[in-house]
């Protein structure tokens, strides 16, 4: 992303006073344990790893709520 990081994102929505806070899956190369804990305990609702598939999405979404 031009202007911040991902994980910069998270943090920065997660101080915003929009509401609802909007629902957030987190998409990234990183799959390491510590980098999947650190993006949901900075606000991401869900995690997918590319490449990814329309089914995993899918899914990804489905959890979350927005499909």
């Amino acid at each position: 992303m031009p202007v911040m990081s991902g994980m910069e994102f998270l943090k920065e929505l997660s101080l915003s006073t929009i509401m609802p806070k909007p629902k957030v899956v987190f998409c990234t190369t990183e799959n390491g344990v510590n980098h999947i804990r650190a993006a949901i305990e900075a606000g991401a609702d869900e995690y997918v790893m590319k490449p990814f598939d329309r089914e995993t999405l899918e899914s990804k979404l489905q959890t979350v709520g927005a499909c």
